[in-house]
Protein backbone atom coordinates (compact mmCIF):
# COMPACT_ATOMS: atom_id res chain seq x y z
CA UNK A 1 0.00 0.00 0.00
CA UNK A 2 1.46 3.33 -1.12
CA UNK A 3 1.38 6.74 1.26
CA UNK A 4 -1.46 7.92 0.42
CA UNK A 5 -3.73 4.96 0.18
CA UNK A 6 -2.89 4.44 3.45
CA UNK A 7 -3.47 8.13 4.32
CA UNK A 8 -7.00 7.69 2.27
CA UNK A 9 -8.02 4.43 4.08
CA UNK A 10 -6.78 4.73 7.66
CA UNK A 11 -7.10 8.17 8.29
CA UNK A 12 -8.96 10.47 5.93
CA UNK A 13 -12.56 10.92 6.31
CA UNK A 14 -12.61 8.86 9.48
CA UNK A 15 -13.39 10.10 12.84
CA UNK A 16 -15.64 13.10 13.69
CA UNK A 17 -16.20 16.50 11.61
CA UNK A 18 -16.00 19.46 13.11
CA UNK A 19 -17.84 22.64 11.71
CA UNK A 20 -14.53 25.25 12.58
CA UNK A 21 -12.19 22.59 10.35
CA UNK A 22 -12.13 24.47 6.54
CA UNK A 23 -10.07 22.96 5.07
CA UNK A 24 -8.77 19.24 6.53
CA UNK A 25 -6.71 16.38 5.28
CA UNK A 26 -6.03 16.42 1.61
CA UNK A 27 -4.11 19.86 1.30
CA UNK A 28 -0.60 20.81 1.88
CA UNK A 29 -2.17 21.98 5.04
CA UNK A 30 -5.21 22.29 7.28
CA UNK A 31 -7.52 25.46 7.86
CA UNK A 32 -9.23 25.77 10.86
CA UNK A 33 -11.52 28.49 12.65
CA UNK A 34 -10.59 29.59 16.49
CA UNK A 35 -13.48 31.02 18.11
CA UNK A 36 -13.56 34.52 18.84
CA UNK A 37 -12.16 35.43 22.10
CA UNK A 38 -10.38 32.17 22.81
CA UNK A 39 -6.78 31.77 22.20
CA UNK A 40 -5.07 28.58 20.93
CA UNK A 41 -3.30 26.11 22.81
CA UNK A 42 -0.82 23.78 20.90
CA UNK A 43 0.76 21.31 22.41
CA UNK A 44 3.74 17.86 20.93
CA UNK A 45 4.20 14.68 21.89
CA UNK A 46 6.34 11.51 20.27
CA UNK A 47 6.47 8.00 21.47
CA UNK A 48 9.37 5.60 20.54
CA UNK A 49 8.67 1.75 20.65
CA UNK A 50 11.17 0.43 23.47
CA UNK A 51 11.60 3.41 25.20
CA UNK A 52 7.49 5.20 25.95
CA UNK A 53 6.04 1.73 25.40
CA UNK A 54 6.52 -1.97 25.19
CA UNK A 55 7.08 -2.75 21.27
CA UNK A 56 4.34 -5.77 22.04
CA UNK A 57 1.77 -3.44 23.07
CA UNK A 58 -1.37 -4.26 21.23
CA UNK A 59 -2.16 -1.49 18.63
CA UNK A 60 -5.38 -0.26 19.26
CA UNK A 61 -3.74 0.64 22.90
CA UNK A 62 -0.68 2.74 21.54
CA UNK A 63 -3.28 4.45 19.29
CA UNK A 64 -5.67 5.45 22.65
CA UNK A 65 -2.38 5.93 24.58
CA UNK A 66 -0.82 8.13 22.38
CA UNK A 67 -3.49 10.57 21.72
CA UNK A 68 -4.39 10.43 25.43
CA UNK A 69 -1.62 11.91 26.80
CA UNK A 70 -1.36 14.94 24.08
CA UNK A 71 -4.88 15.83 25.23
CA UNK A 72 -3.34 15.36 29.13
CA UNK A 73 -1.60 18.15 28.29
CA UNK A 74 -4.10 20.47 27.41
CA UNK A 75 -6.18 19.55 30.10
CA UNK A 76 -3.22 20.96 32.07
CA UNK A 77 -3.83 24.44 30.65
CA UNK A 78 -7.86 24.42 31.16
CA UNK A 79 -7.92 23.61 26.86
CA UNK A 80 -10.99 21.81 25.16
CA UNK A 81 -9.11 19.69 22.89
CA UNK A 82 -10.85 20.53 19.14
CA UNK A 83 -8.40 19.46 16.29
CA UNK A 84 -4.68 16.72 16.05
CA UNK A 85 -2.22 15.72 13.64
CA UNK A 86 -0.47 13.28 13.94
CA UNK A 87 3.48 12.00 12.24
CA UNK A 88 3.69 7.87 12.15
CA UNK A 89 6.65 6.59 11.25
CA UNK A 90 6.23 2.14 10.30
CA UNK A 91 8.92 -0.40 10.42
CA UNK A 92 6.51 -1.59 7.02
CA UNK A 93 2.48 -1.60 6.16
CA UNK A 94 0.68 -3.97 8.13
CA UNK A 95 -2.86 -3.74 7.82
CA UNK A 96 -4.01 -6.01 10.37
CA UNK A 97 -1.75 -3.55 12.80
CA UNK A 98 -3.08 -0.20 11.73
CA UNK A 99 -6.28 -0.67 11.59
CA UNK A 100 -6.19 -1.82 15.40
CA UNK A 101 -4.45 1.46 15.92
CA UNK A 102 -6.30 4.11 13.95
CA UNK A 103 -9.62 2.31 15.79
CA UNK A 104 -7.82 2.83 19.12
CA UNK A 105 -6.71 6.59 17.84
CA UNK A 106 -10.01 7.16 16.57
CA UNK A 107 -12.37 6.16 19.25
CA UNK A 108 -10.56 8.50 22.09
CA UNK A 109 -10.59 11.57 19.56
CA UNK A 110 -14.55 10.96 19.01
CA UNK A 111 -14.99 10.96 22.84
CA UNK A 112 -13.12 14.44 23.17
CA UNK A 113 -15.00 15.23 19.90
CA UNK A 114 -11.27 15.90 18.59
CA UNK A 115 -10.95 16.00 14.41
CA UNK A 116 -7.68 14.45 13.01
CA UNK A 117 -6.73 17.22 10.07
CA UNK A 118 -3.48 16.49 9.37
CA UNK A 119 0.14 14.81 8.97
CA UNK A 120 2.72 12.83 7.76
CA UNK A 121 3.95 9.01 7.46
CA UNK A 122 7.38 7.33 6.61
CA UNK A 123 8.88 4.79 6.97
CA UNK A 124 11.62 3.80 10.05
CA UNK A 125 11.44 2.40 13.72
CA UNK A 126 8.13 3.01 15.32
CA UNK A 127 7.48 6.33 16.41
CA UNK A 128 4.18 8.16 16.69
CA UNK A 129 4.46 12.45 16.99
CA UNK A 130 0.74 13.75 17.90
CA UNK A 131 0.18 17.24 17.92
CA UNK A 132 -2.64 18.39 19.75
CA UNK A 133 -4.33 21.54 19.71
CA UNK A 134 -7.69 23.27 21.64
CA UNK A 135 -9.07 26.29 22.61
CA UNK A 136 -8.87 28.46 25.88
CA UNK A 137 -11.15 32.07 26.37
CA UNK A 138 -8.93 34.57 26.16
CA UNK A 139 -6.52 34.77 29.45
CA UNK A 140 -8.37 32.01 31.15
CA UNK A 141 -5.51 29.33 30.54
CA UNK A 142 -3.85 27.26 33.45
CA UNK A 143 -0.36 27.91 33.91
CA UNK A 144 2.08 26.62 36.77
CA UNK A 145 3.44 29.26 37.63
CA UNK A 146 0.52 30.88 39.79
CA UNK A 147 1.17 28.89 42.94
CA UNK A 148 1.36 30.77 46.35
CA UNK A 149 2.30 30.45 49.63
CA UNK A 150 -0.45 28.93 51.82
CA UNK A 151 -2.29 26.81 48.51
CA UNK A 152 -3.34 24.05 48.79
CA UNK A 153 -2.11 20.76 46.75
CA UNK A 154 -3.88 18.54 45.08
CA UNK A 155 -4.29 15.46 42.65
CA UNK A 156 -7.15 14.34 40.77
CA UNK A 157 -6.98 10.26 40.88
CA UNK A 158 -4.80 7.25 42.18
CA UNK A 159 -0.88 7.69 41.37
CA UNK A 160 1.70 4.45 40.56
CA UNK A 161 -0.65 1.69 39.04
CA UNK A 162 0.93 2.17 35.59
CA UNK A 163 4.39 2.10 36.97
CA UNK A 164 3.63 -0.85 38.60
CA UNK A 165 2.43 -2.02 35.26
CA UNK A 166 5.96 -1.24 33.83
CA UNK A 167 7.81 -2.59 36.68
CA UNK A 168 5.95 -5.32 37.72
CA UNK A 169 7.03 -6.56 33.59
CA UNK A 170 10.41 -5.84 34.07
CA UNK A 171 11.17 -7.14 37.37
CA UNK A 172 8.68 -9.66 37.60
CA UNK A 173 6.77 -9.05 40.57
CA UNK A 174 4.34 -11.29 42.28
CA UNK A 175 0.83 -9.76 41.17
CA UNK A 176 -1.98 -11.34 40.74
CA UNK A 177 -3.79 -11.82 37.35
CA UNK A 178 -6.48 -9.79 37.55
CA UNK A 179 -4.81 -7.31 39.45
CA UNK A 180 -2.34 -6.94 37.07
CA UNK A 181 -4.87 -6.53 34.04
CA UNK A 182 -6.40 -3.86 36.01
CA UNK A 183 -2.53 -2.38 36.30
CA UNK A 184 -1.90 -3.30 32.54
CA UNK A 185 -5.74 -1.13 31.47
CA UNK A 186 -4.30 1.43 33.74
CA UNK A 187 -1.02 2.03 31.62
CA UNK A 188 -2.17 1.17 27.87
CA UNK A 189 -5.65 3.25 28.09
CA UNK A 190 -5.35 6.35 30.09
CA UNK A 191 -8.02 8.54 31.07
CA UNK A 192 -7.04 12.46 29.99
CA UNK A 193 -8.67 14.97 32.49
CA UNK A 194 -10.14 17.08 30.30
CA UNK A 195 -13.17 18.16 31.63
CA UNK A 196 -11.73 18.48 35.10
CA UNK A 197 -8.96 20.96 33.23
CA UNK A 198 -11.53 23.32 32.44
CA UNK A 199 -13.93 22.64 35.86
CA UNK A 200 -10.18 24.20 37.31
CA UNK A 201 -10.18 27.66 34.87
CA UNK A 202 -10.10 30.55 36.98
CA UNK A 203 -10.32 28.53 40.55
CA UNK A 204 -7.34 26.64 40.31
CA UNK A 205 -3.85 29.00 40.93
CA UNK A 206 -1.44 26.69 39.08
CA UNK A 207 -1.67 22.98 37.37
CA UNK A 208 0.13 20.27 35.38
CA UNK A 209 -0.33 17.19 34.17
CA UNK A 210 1.75 13.99 36.32
CA UNK A 211 3.28 12.61 33.41
CA UNK A 212 7.20 12.52 34.58
CA UNK A 213 6.41 11.60 37.90
CA UNK A 214 4.16 13.28 41.02
CA UNK A 215 7.69 14.78 42.83
CA UNK A 216 9.34 16.00 39.44
CA UNK A 217 5.89 17.70 38.22
CA UNK A 218 5.87 19.32 41.13
CA UNK A 219 8.57 20.76 41.28
CA UNK A 220 7.86 22.23 38.03
CA UNK A 221 5.22 23.91 39.70
CA UNK A 222 7.60 25.15 42.60
CA UNK A 223 10.42 26.35 40.61
CA UNK A 224 7.86 28.55 38.13
CA UNK A 225 6.02 29.91 40.66
CA UNK A 226 8.56 30.50 43.36
CA UNK A 227 7.15 28.74 46.14
CA UNK A 228 8.02 25.36 48.18
CA UNK A 229 5.89 22.79 48.84
CA UNK A 230 5.12 20.17 51.94
CA UNK A 231 3.74 16.86 50.53
CA UNK A 232 2.43 14.11 53.31
CA UNK A 233 2.83 10.67 51.57
CA UNK A 234 0.26 8.81 53.33
CA UNK A 235 -2.27 11.53 51.82
CA UNK A 236 -1.49 10.70 48.24
CA UNK A 237 -3.58 8.40 47.06
CA UNK A 238 -2.47 4.65 45.98
CA UNK A 239 -4.52 1.72 44.46
CA UNK A 240 -4.77 -1.25 47.54
CA UNK A 241 -2.75 -3.00 45.17
CA UNK A 242 0.18 -0.67 45.20
CA UNK A 243 -0.26 -0.03 49.06
CA UNK A 244 0.26 -3.69 49.61
CA UNK A 245 3.74 -3.64 47.78
CA UNK A 246 6.90 -4.57 49.51
CA UNK A 247 9.24 -2.54 49.95
CA UNK A 248 7.75 0.58 51.16
CA UNK A 249 10.52 2.19 49.30
CA UNK A 250 9.45 0.78 45.79
CA UNK A 251 5.88 1.97 46.80
CA UNK A 252 6.91 5.44 47.18
CA UNK A 253 9.51 5.17 44.23
CA UNK A 254 6.48 4.07 41.67
CA UNK A 255 3.78 6.46 43.43
CA UNK A 256 5.69 9.22 43.73
CA UNK A 257 8.39 9.79 41.28
CA UNK A 258 7.54 6.90 38.67
CA UNK A 259 4.88 8.87 36.37
CA UNK A 260 2.61 7.75 33.05
CA UNK A 261 -0.29 8.93 35.78
CA UNK A 262 -2.13 11.48 33.13
CA UNK A 263 -3.84 12.83 36.49
CA UNK A 264 -4.10 16.39 37.05
CA UNK A 265 -1.52 17.84 40.09
CA UNK A 266 -3.06 21.50 40.90
CA UNK A 267 -2.98 24.42 43.60
CA UNK A 268 -5.58 26.03 44.99
CA UNK A 269 -6.55 28.97 47.48
CA UNK A 270 -8.33 28.34 51.02
CA UNK A 271 -11.27 30.17 49.78
CA UNK A 272 -11.90 28.53 46.40
CA UNK A 273 -10.88 24.94 48.14
CA UNK A 274 -14.33 23.59 48.86
CA UNK A 275 -16.23 24.66 45.62
CA UNK A 276 -13.34 22.99 43.21
CA UNK A 277 -14.03 19.98 45.56
CA UNK A 278 -18.04 20.17 44.83
CA UNK A 279 -17.16 21.04 41.15
CA UNK A 280 -15.27 18.20 40.32
CA UNK A 281 -17.01 15.41 42.21
CA UNK A 282 -20.04 16.87 40.15
CA UNK A 283 -17.25 15.13 36.76
CA UNK A 284 -17.18 12.12 38.98
CA UNK A 285 -13.21 13.25 40.33
CA UNK A 286 -12.64 12.48 43.61
CA UNK A 287 -10.10 14.98 44.00
CA UNK A 288 -7.65 14.57 46.87
CA UNK A 289 -5.39 17.26 49.06
CA UNK A 290 -2.04 15.91 49.87
CA UNK A 291 -0.15 18.79 50.89
CA UNK A 292 0.17 22.71 50.63
CA UNK A 293 2.52 25.20 49.35
CA UNK A 294 5.46 27.07 51.58
CA UNK A 295 7.66 29.48 51.27
CA UNK A 296 10.72 27.78 50.45
CA UNK A 297 11.44 28.68 46.97
CA UNK A 298 11.68 25.68 45.09
CA UNK A 299 12.60 23.14 48.51
CA UNK A 300 10.14 20.27 48.03
CA UNK A 301 9.68 18.41 51.44
CA UNK A 302 8.28 15.07 52.45
CA UNK A 303 6.27 14.16 55.54
CA UNK A 304 5.63 10.44 56.58
CA UNK A 305 3.66 9.79 60.18
CA UNK A 306 4.98 13.76 61.01
CA UNK A 307 8.49 13.47 60.12
CA UNK A 308 10.40 14.30 56.90
CA UNK A 309 11.92 11.92 55.27
CA UNK A 310 14.15 12.11 52.38
CA UNK A 311 12.70 12.00 48.44
CA UNK A 312 12.63 9.12 46.08
CA UNK A 313 14.64 9.08 42.85
CA UNK A 314 13.72 11.61 40.55
CA UNK A 315 11.08 11.36 37.92
CA UNK A 316 11.37 10.46 34.30
CA UNK A 317 14.16 11.53 32.31
CA UNK A 318 14.07 12.28 28.63
CA UNK A 319 17.83 11.88 28.70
Amino acid sequence: MKEFELINHYFKGRGISRRDVKVGIGDDCAIVTVPDKHQLAITTDTLVAGVHFFEDIPPRALGHRALAVNLSDLAAMGAEPTWISIGLTLPEVDMDWLEAFTEGMHEIAEYYNVQLIGGDTTQGPLTITICAKGIIPNDKALTRSGAKVGDWIYVTGELGDAALAIEARKRQLPIEATQLKRLEEKLHFPTPRVAAGQVLRGMATACIDISDGLLADLQHILNKSGVGALVNIEDVPMSPTLQQLEPVSLRHELGLAYGDDYELLFTVNDSNKGAVEARLRQYGVDPVCIGQITASVGKLELLQAGEKCPLPRSGYQHF
